[in-house]
């Protein structure tokens, strides 16, 4: 959520800076909605001090009848005064609340992530031009540890069932990386609440902007929303609070399932396991300073990029264009991973920088080594997903014989070093 005077201070580079996202920032209305704020509170503070005023007056002695009248006109006068004013404010907090962030001038311009630039590539080396190998949904099918069709009898489309050596394998990348996370990087692990209520979700900016991507349930008058991502529950951990400087930075780190209803998105990625309504994943999150979120940026995508190297995969990291930045973030690097049943890179991991977007909307501030208080900044990332990363496991890993070999780091979590082409695992 943006500070509404630091955003008509900027005026028409907050404008400009908005465009690049295709957002068409409405000036005049945001202008007109802070105007009649500014002038409701204006007026409530008026007839505050009328009343304050008024009742000292009265304090010596009984008030006659025509006093008694007045005060009560002057009552409802405040009350009236304070619903415009909370109508003022409503108004202009659903303005501010579907405003995106303001991307950093060294995004690229962009509108897809066709046009992510490149930063640099890791793992082994890729192999292209060499035979296209078997895509993840037909090596999984074959050694029987994915199975779509008894997850389409149970849930419908866009659901697996992971079996036998699949689910042992997807349990120890979980903890691979939960250790790898807590004990070489920092982080402390937590379990969290998988239903969040309106105002975490919102916190994060995930409402009111993405309601229909959601999972929502409702038993009485008690609305709750599965959590799309552990970086809401996560993030929201400390809002509302005041932290000191000295205890930041914070790292947190969660395994979740993530529930996605993936609206708009029906016929990418229908194969397999890489766009599923369900899933799990391991997520990351920084909170800091404003001025250090560059630094811990960087520090994020590294901790990501060492699962997959020490996955022994190969993969890439490139910065994505403005446009194609998610709602809350400013500057984003997407990990790709090699699909060789695909022959393409697909996104595995995202790593955001948000800036104090969201902390202005969750209340999380910083209270400075000068005793000032100022608005957070917040960092999230997946380090990794479970399906994605064993997908990528599955096509980079398979041998011609029909099996898979597991990395050396993976193999003492798993409990074995190879998947046989019978799904036996060895």
């Amino acid at each position: 959520m943006h500070d509404v005077t630091e955003l008509l201070t900027l005026g028409p580079e907050a404008v400009r800076r908005l465009a690049r996202r295709r957002y068409p920032l409405d000036v005049a209305a945001l202008k007109a909605a802070h105007r009649r704020r500014t002038t409701a509170l204006a007026a409530l503070s008026g007839l505050r001090a009328e009343a304050k005023a008024a009742s000292r007056g009265h304090g010596a002695g009984t008030p006659g009848e025509q006093a008694r009248r007045a005060a009560r006109r002057l009552r409802e006068q405040v009350q009236q005064a304070q619903a415009a004013a909370d109508r003022a404010e409503a108004e202009l907090s659903e303005l501010l609340l579907a405003i995106p962030n303001l991307p950093l001038e060294q995004v690229p311009d962009g509108h897809s992530d066709t046009e992510a630039v490149e930063v640099r590539r890791g793992g082994p080396p890729v192999q292209e031009g060499t035979p296209r190998a078997a895509h993840h949904a037909d090596l999984g099918e074959a050694l029987n540890i994915l199975d779509h069709s008894r997850a389409a009898r149970l849930s419908g489309a866009r659901f697996t069932v992971v079996r036998a050596a699949g689910a042992r394998l997807e349990r120890a990348l979980a903890d691979f990386f939960l250790d790898l996370h807590t004990t070489e990087h920092g982080y402390t692990e937590y379990s969290v609440p998988y239903l969040v209520n309106r105002q975490t979700m919102t916190g994060t900016g995930q409402l009111p902007k993405f309601a229909d991507e959601l999972f929502a349930t409702a038993v009485g008058d008690r609305e709750l929303f599965l959590v799309p991502t552990a970086e809401v529950p996560l993030t929201n951990l400390v809002a509302g609070e005041l932290l000191p400087d000295a205890r930041l930075p914070l790292a947190f780190t969660a395994r979740t399932p993530c529930f996605r209803a993936e609206a708009g998105s029906y016929g990418r990625d229908t194969r397999g396991i890489l766009r599923l309504h369900q899933f799990e994943k391991v997520e990351l999150v920084r909170i800091c300073a404003a001025q250090d979120a560059p630094g811990q940026l960087q520090l994020m995508v590294e901790h990501a990029e060492e699962c997959l190297r020490r996955l022994e995969l190969s993969y890439r990291v490139v910065l994505l264009p403005a446009g194609d930045l998610g709602f809350s973030a400013r500057m984003t690097y997407d990990l790709q991973v090699w699909l060789p049943g695909s022959n393409t890179f697909r996104e595995i991991s995202s790593v955001s920088d948000c800036g104090t977007f969201q902390a202005r909307r969750a209340g999380i501030r910083v209270r400075t080594r000068g005793g000032g208080k100022e608005p957070a900044a917040t960092l999230n990332g997946s380090a990794l997903p479970i399906g994605r990363t064993l997908a990528a496991l599955l096509e980079q890993h398979q041998r011609p014989d029909g099996s898979v070999e597991l990395p050396k780091a993976l193999q003492p979590y798993a409990g074995f070093a190879r998947i046989l082409p019978d799904g036996t695992p060895e």
